[in-house]
Order: structure tokens, then C-alpha cells, then sequence
């Protein structure tokens, strides 16, 4: 979250870590801001600001999410994106929280924030997270990647929150048989993590 004594706790645990990265985040969509945290835009804007800029204090590598994206207005992700790459993000994930877009909705709205932040001379590497409420995980991630996400977070087995995330083994036997992008994941492992993942 985007709260200091989690990013703390964070870098803390990260101290070890040949390649240490701090995943923070924050509700865009205004059932929570409204709901949740009873506060405003703004005040969303500048605690997402704070984490990063903490965050970026530990370690070099953050990624941002504006959890809920998939209920969340465009144009707000877009100016909670912007500055939080002004902050030092250097990746914006962009979750479907609640698994609640179609196929077709995750891409264009996936298209229209990362153009629009490019557009206004920002840029980060963009990644998607997708849940399986109504079983769409894995079509809306491929949609991500076709909308120019270029990391996408996928579990072992689907298994996740709620009715589960994206599969690792459907994207990438989808990413790579009908050759929509490049990964560096080895199929041939794919077998031997998933059954020591269903035997733990």
C-alpha cells in the first residue's frame, strides 16, 4: 500500500535482493476513493506521489499500480500514471482489481492511458494484472499485451484472489504459439513449477 510503514517494511525485507524492485500502490476508481478512503483526487495523486518518491528512496526499480484501473475514469489514471513516472516509477501496472472489464473494454482502455501518457512526454515500462471473476484473467491479459503492456502478472496454476489471476501457462502458450509477443519464460520448466506449486 501506499503507506510508509509498508514501504519500510519492504525495503527491510528487500535488503538481501540481487535485484531488489518495490511494488507500491493505490485505489484510482472513485467507488474507492469515494467509499474507502473518503478523500479526494487530489489527495490520491499526492500520497501516490509520496510512496513512489519513498519507495525510490530504498531502492532504483518501482512499479506503481492504480488498483481498481478497471473501474477507474482514464483520464485520472492518466494524471495519477504521470506523476507517478514523475516520482520514479518505472513501471505503471494497470490491475482489473475486481476482474471486471471485457476483453474488448481492456484493450482500448489499456490504449488510450499509455498513449495519452506518452503523448504528454512520459513514458515507463507498462504491465497489466488481471483477475478471473468472470473468467476473462487470461483473454484480458493477451488484450493488455495487444494494447502494448510489455510485463504482465500471471501466477502458477491461476491461482490468486478470489477466483484467481491470469495463468502463466495459458499466456504464454497463447503469447507463443500464436506469436503475439516475446518471453523469456521456458516452457519446459512450466511442468515441474506447476506440480511442485499444487503439491505445496
Amino acid at each position: 500500500r501506499a503507506i510508509e510503514a509498508d514501504i519500510e517494511t519492504a525495503a527491510k525485507a528487500l535488503e538481501p535482493a540481487y535485484k531488489p524492485r518495490i511494488h507500491t500502490f493505490i485505489a484510482t476508481s472513485d467507488v474507492h476513493i469515494d467509499g474507502k478512503f473518503k478523500k479526494s483526487k487530489e489527495w490520491v495523486i499526492e500520497q501516490a506521489i509520496k510512496a513512489v518518491t519513498k519507495a525510490r528512496s530504498y531502492v532504483n526499480d518501482v512499479e506503481f499500480s492504480c488498483e481498481d484501473f478497471g473501474r477507474s475514469e482514464l483520464d485520472y489514471t492518466v494524471e495519477v500514471a504521470k506523476a507517478a513516472i514523475g516520482a520514479g516509477a518505472k513501471t505503471i501496472n494497470l490491475p482489473d482489481t475486481v476482474g471486471w472489464l471485457m476483453p474488448h473494454e481492456s484493450r482500448k482502455c489499456i490504449e488510450h492511458v499509455i498513449n495519452q501518457v506518452r503523448a504528454a512526454g512520459y513514458d515507463a515500462v507498462f504491465s497489466v494484472h488481471n483477475h478471473n471473476d468472470f473468467g476473462m484473467a487470461t483473454a484480458n491479459t493477451i488484450e493488455g499485451v495487444l494494447a502494448g503492456a510489455r510485463q504482465v502478472e500471471v501466477t502458477v496454476n491461476g491461482i490468486g484472489e478470489r477466483a484467481g489471476n491470469a495463468a502463466l501457462e495459458e499466456v504464454v502458450a497463447v503469447l507463443r504459439t500464436r506469436g503475439i509477443g516475446k518471453c523469456n519464460i521456458l516452457p519446459s520448466y512450466i511442468k515441474e513449477t506447476s506440480a511442485l506449486c499444487s503439491r505445496f
